[in-house]
């Protein structure tokens, strides 16, 4: 049990039935003075109306703000079972991408594309710009050919006409005849004896039968000759070659000569050393070759000996040229063909 309270303000504990202290009434108490009462504050102006909505009286505001309150927003609707939230958002998100991966993909192409088209018109303006022998699969097959170098012809002394054209009836070369002998091709190797200089007669003649050069000799002699040039070479073939130029002070000489001491025709009328009977060369074709030149094309037939002699004459006006081929085994035909074309080129 508590002590009696001294407090003179606290009643005294009494003992109630349930043994609870209770408290008396104490004498002259009167309880706790009420509290004060404050005016009523005065009431907020309403809001002033928007233009077309009806004003609302005082308090209505708060009433339905609270109305509102109580009212339990509507369920959320329940997604489709294919689709959740996540999935949606992530193709919502992922549609950007796909749309860059477009982009970059056009991009791409398009960047091959160009590079692709560079690449090709280079390749073509390469091509283009090559010569057809050094294109793969376009060059020519090499049909034994030799390599000549570019032929020019020589200038001519002020006022000279060049032979076969007009103001030039008698045919005669103005030319230093030197400059008009066929060159050595690419490879080949210089004969020192026969340099591209003047000859001799014994030099030329020499070319023929033991028994006929003294003949040839002397008609050389009794008749107007000029000069004799020559040249020859070795090829890497083995293929030995001899061109020897004769030019005469007029075009009847020269014919002369060619008629009636060599005596030229369906077969040469002087054999030459080595190669005792040649027949008309079957395989050759003048198409090619200068209208205003005569061509005699002999070859050696078979069985020839060690070496076949291929041979061949061109009267060119005031000139006649001797081209020889021979070889060990057989003289190809076709650079002797392209010898005995450029050489008449160069005279024509």
């Amino acid at each position: 049990m508590s002590e009696p309270t001294t407090d003179p303000q606290r009643a005294p504990e009494v003992p109630g039935a349930d043994g609870v202290q209770a408290y008396p009434a104490y004498p002259g108490y009167q309880g706790y003075p009420a509290a004060p009462t404050y005016p009523e504050a005065p009431a907020a102006p309403a809001a002033p109306a928007y233009s077309g909505a009806p004003a609302h009286p005082a308090g209505a505001y708060a009433a339905a703000t609270a109305a509102a309150a109580t009212v339990a927003p509507p369920p959320m609707p329940p997604l489709p079972p294919e689709a959740s939230a996540p999935e949606q958002s992530a193709s919502v998100q992922s549609s950007p991408p796909k749309d860059r991966h477009v982009l970059r993909a056009v991009a791409r192409w398009t960047a091959a594309v160009l590079v692709f088209g560079a690449v090709g018109t280079g390749t073509a303006f390469g091509i283009t710009s090559l010569e057809r022998t050094d294109v793969p699969g376009l060059e020519t097959r090499h049909d034994g050919r030799w390599d000549y170098p570019e032929l020019s012809l020589p200038a001519l002394p002020s006022g000279s006409p060049r032979p076969f054209s007009d103001g030039n009836e008698a045919e005669v070369h103005h030319a230093d005849v030197r400059e008009l002998l066929l060159p050595a091709p690419a490879g080949a190797t210089p004969d020192k004896r026969l340099d591209g200089g003047w000859t001799t007669v014994e030099s030329y003649v020499s070319e023929y039968e033991k028994d006929r050069r003294k003949d040839l000799e002397q008609a050389l002699t009794d008749s107007a000759l000029r000069h004799i040039v020559a040249r020859g070479w070795t090829m890497p073939d083995g293929t030995v070659s001899r061109v020897y130029l004769l030019r005469f002070t007029s075009v009847a000489y020269a014919d002369a000569f060619l008629d009636y001491e060599l005596d030229v025709g369906a077969v040469p009328g002087q054999s030459l050393a080595g190669s005792p009977e040649s027949k008309l060369d079957q395989e050759w074709d003048s198409s090619d070759s200068p209208p205003s030149t005569q061509y005699y094309v002999y070859a050696e037939p078979k069985p020839y000996g060690a070496k076949q002699v291929r041979q061949a004459y061109i009267a060119a006006g005031d000139t006649i040229a001797l081209v020889l081929h021979e070889k060990k085994g057989g003289a190809p035909a076709i650079p002797f063909h392209q010898s005995v074309i450029l050489q008449s080129q160069l005279l024509a």
